[in-house]
């Protein structure tokens, strides 16, 4: 059935070129998007109410159309939403009306010029005196595409997604709003963006599996970044005092509700400051973030009620995981945490000090809802993080906790090379000892910590996790646009496509 409706437009196309018409011609002159519009023209108008001499020129996806004979309502949407348009046959002329009769369906795009008005039910319309079809589309819109249950095929098809549902489009756009008010909260207070190679010779910055690639002008393999890091830190080493860049990296990792190998992160470091000035800012940054978009701090995620007001709670991860578990991870030993972690039936492949550290806090970060700063992690878990001014067994690091999920990683940063250096031997034998996500060694890294890099506080928060509890979306993949999908082949994609139709 859609491989037929696909001929047919296909040869509507020839049908419209042989009579003189291009279905898809270069450029149309749009004045007035569907938001426009409504803003100039909604509460001038009564229902019945014409502005004749008020001439507009829009454009954009036919959505619907009811054929009345000689006239026809039609709605199309752009951008900024929908709105109904009216076209008549003795307004257009004749052959003008027949051409929209036959050759416009729904899905195609067109532009029209006319008039606004309001219809008798009160709906803000406009009055064609012209239109142009702008792109005619091949394929039809699916008509079962509301409620498809197989979200594999939305994320394959994501453009299909944003066309049939307005609320996916509006989430995508809410997504690059929070972006845009990152860059203007981040460039007002005199951080200077930046940028870092995507490709690596050595990963760093993060715990992760990386992809793995080659490079054929060297010969050499090379990675996809996990984290932007340690060359942000050599700026701050070359003499930039704040900066911060917002970019895609790569993680060699599972697909879950809160896990994508590729995701976008901001990351940012400011000279001269410690983690309790970055806490400060994290709290100012992201109550911005949510009162600029709500007009409010307090969001409602998945039936549960946020509250980003300032202050944040504070809990260090020591207190917390005694209180939950009754284990301390920094005087109880290895033994201990270990028959903790059995107990409640974790597996630990690699029983290192760190990973059990790890395990523990995975059975009970759930249990953190509000936003929550989680502090002065031990050093076995912070390779990268100054050691705590008043227990040297801790470093200054936290992390924020929203819902059962980390959104954002900050220090006071390690900017001792000699440390820094033991600390990577010591993720060096992990790494030998089978642990994949360690840290590489990073000589090039000491060597600039070794020109000396000042006091600098850092931070890093992932954008797809904070845009999920702004959009009440439950899993990750709602808030990447085209996010990475098991492969189909188009023709499975089709056949799949065609047995919803059917039913």
């Amino acid at each position: 059935m859609l491989e037929e409706l696909r001929k047919q437009r296909v040869q509507e196309i020839e049908e419209l070129r042989r009579a003189g018409v291009e279905p898809y011609p270069y450029k149309f002159d749009k004045t007035h998007s569907t938001a426009d519009i409504k803003r100039l023209f909604d509460e001038k108008l009564g229902a019945g109410e014409i502005l004749e001499e008020e001439k507009v020129s829009t454009a954009g996806r036919v959505m619907s159309i009811r054929d009345h004979g000689k006239s026809a309502f039609f709605h199309i949407k752009d951008q900024e939403g929908r709105l109904q348009i009216y076209i008549r046959k003795n307004a257009v002329g004749n052959e003008k009306y027949q051409l929209f009769k036959k050759y416009v369906n729904v899905g195609d795009i067109v532009g029209v010029k006319g008039f606004p008005f309001k219809s008798k039910t009160g709906e803000l319309t406009i009055f064609v005196e012209d239109f142009q079809i702008l792109s005619k589309a091949v394929r039809p819109l699916p008509e079962k595409w509301h409620g498809l249950k197989d979200k594999e095929i939305i994320y394959r098809q994501r453009y299909v997604d944003m066309i049939a549902n307005d609320e996916s489009l509006e989430r995508f756009k809410l997504r690059y709003k929070v972006i845009r008010l990152m860059r203007e909260f981040l460039n007002e207070r005199g951080f200077v963006e930046v940028e870092t190679p995507t490709l690596v010779y050595v990963t760093g910055g993060a715990e992760a599996r990386p992809f793995v690639t080659h490079l054929n002008v060297f010969d050499i393999d090379m990675y996809l970044r996990i984290a932007t890091e340690l060359y942000l830190k050599r700026y701050i080493v070359g003499g930039f005092e704040k900066v911060y860049e917002i970019g895609k990296v790569f993680r060699n990792e599972g697909i879950s509700y809160k896990h994508s190998p590729e995701f976008t992160s901001m990351e940012l470091y400011w000279a001269y400051a410690d983690y309790n000035d970055i806490m400060e800012l994290t709290e100012d940054l992201i109550s911005f973030i949510v009162k600029e978009i709500f007009g409010t701090t307090k969001v409602i995620y998945q039936g549960t009620e946020i509250d980003f007001s300032k202050p944040f709670r504070r809990v260090r991860m020591r207190d917390f995981i005694l209180e939950k578990l009754g284990v301390d991870i920094v005087e109880d030993s290895d033994e201990k945490m270990l028959s903790v972690l059995k107990k409640q039936g974790v597996d630990v492949p690699i029983k290192s000090r760190g990973h059990l550290i790890n395990k523990l806090w995975d059975l009970v970060e759930d249990q953190v809802v509000q936003p929550t700063f989680l502090l002065d992690h031990p050093v076995d878990i912070s390779p990268l993080a100054k050691r705590h001014r008043e227990d040297p067994r801790l470093t200054e690091r936290f992390e924020l906790i929203v819902f059962g999920r980390e959104i954002a990683n900050a220090f006071s940063e390690l900017n001792d090379p000699v440390d820094q250096y033991q600390r990577f031997l010591e993720q060096v034998k992990l790494r030998e000892a089978g642990d994949e996500e360690a840290h590489m060694m990073d000589k090039d890294f000491v060597r600039a910590l070794e020109y000396g890099m000042p006091p600098t506080g850092g931070l890093g928060i992932g954008i797809d996790r904070l845009v999920m509890f702004l959009t009440d979306s439950p899993t990750i993949r709602d808030v990447i646009a085209f996010p990475l999908v098991n492969p189909k082949s188009l023709e499975e994609e089709i056949e799949y496509e065609e047995e919803v139709e059917e039913k």
